[in-house]
């Protein structure tokens, strides 16, 4: 099989969330002569969540137009359910497929899990069981995806709280998911960091078992201890800063695959504009300090 190369958005440094708090300070820091793309990088982009925008009109369109005059977005699906009850995916995409023709995003992607049964929808995203007969309806699910928006997509590793028995490790899944469906993987750092403090996995070798080639994304966030069992279960809550181990962990995944456009994530405990954007000037330094090294060791 010829191998692929999915890196996508090359031109991309690190990105944000785009959350409805900040989006006068976006539009603001775009009109400023001080303080707009020029001044910060030109390659600062904000994803959004695709569901959150099927609408006929309104606020949320008007601001996302405005948003996209000035910035690249990404398209981040929650709700496509990759793995399981495809019957129903058709009537999503074609909206998704509305928007992506309306704003052109840099990146597309989805999650590699399962979250609706029976046509009912669970708001969850939830690990699949990494057999062969859940890989075959994941590459299912994202051929129809890809066949009804057009283009190829990105796929996100999961967070995991339990170890379970499988027929594959989780890196050799989502491999083997994006050869034989010409898609890409997303690699969420801190679901990573997540899933080797909560099941046992070395986050590094899962790392290094991921082709370069394949890796289109970077996700990095904060997360919590569970409120009863503590450190001992994390959980994936984007409502804090990055954590340190996680920044580290981004560092090495760098080395690995070279420069990947990163995004901040922050769904909670949303702090003001310019706090999250000094933890972006963060990410794009570990970006700036990759393509260093990388110089000098050309020299």
């Amino acid at each position: 099989m010829p191998q692929q190369t999915v890196v996508a958005g090359d031109h991309l440094g690190a990105g944000l969330g785009l959350k409805a708090e900040h989006l006068d300070d976006i539009l603001a820091l775009a009109r400023s002569p001080k303080g707009g793309a020029t001044s910060i990088g030109d390659d600062l982009w904000f994803e959004v969540h695709t569901e959150n925008y099927f609408v006929a009109g309104g606020p949320r369109l008007h601001y996302l137009r405005a948003i996209r005059q000035n910035y690249d977005l990404s398209f981040h699906g929650v709700g496509g359910s990759l793995g399981s009850d495809h019957q129903s995916m058709p009537a999503h995409i074609k909206q998704v497929k509305a928007l992506i023709d309306e704003f052109q995003p840099a990146l597309v992607s989805e999650h590699a899990v399962w979250s609706r049964s029976g046509g009912q929808y669970f708001a969850d995203l939830m690990p699949l069981p990494r057999t062969h007969d859940a890989l075959q309806s994941l590459i299912d699910g994202i051929d129809c995806y890809q066949s009804g928006i057009g283009r190829s997509i990105l796929i996100e590793n999961p967070s995991n709280y339990l170890d379970f028995t499988s027929e594959m490790d989780e890196p050799e899944f989502l491999v083997e998911a994006a050869r034989r469906s010409g898609c890409g993987l997303l690699i969420d750092i801190n679901n990573l960091y997540i899933s080797s403090k909560n099941t046992g996995i070395d986050a590094f070798a899962y790392l290094s078992k991921i082709p370069a080639e394949l890796v289109g994304e970077l996700h990095i966030a904060g997360h919590d201890p569970d409120p009863e069992l503590g450190q001992s279960l994390l959980i994936d809550s984007h409502a804090a800063a990055v954590d340190l181990s996680v920044w580290a962990l981004l560092e090495q995944a760098l080395d690995l695959f070279g420069h990947r456009p990163v995004l901040v994530e922050r769904d909670a405990n949303i702090p003001p504009f310019a706090e999250l954007l000094s933890e972006r000037q963060t990410a794009q330094r570990y970006l700036d300090q990759w393509a260093g090294k990388k110089l000098s060791l050309s020299l």
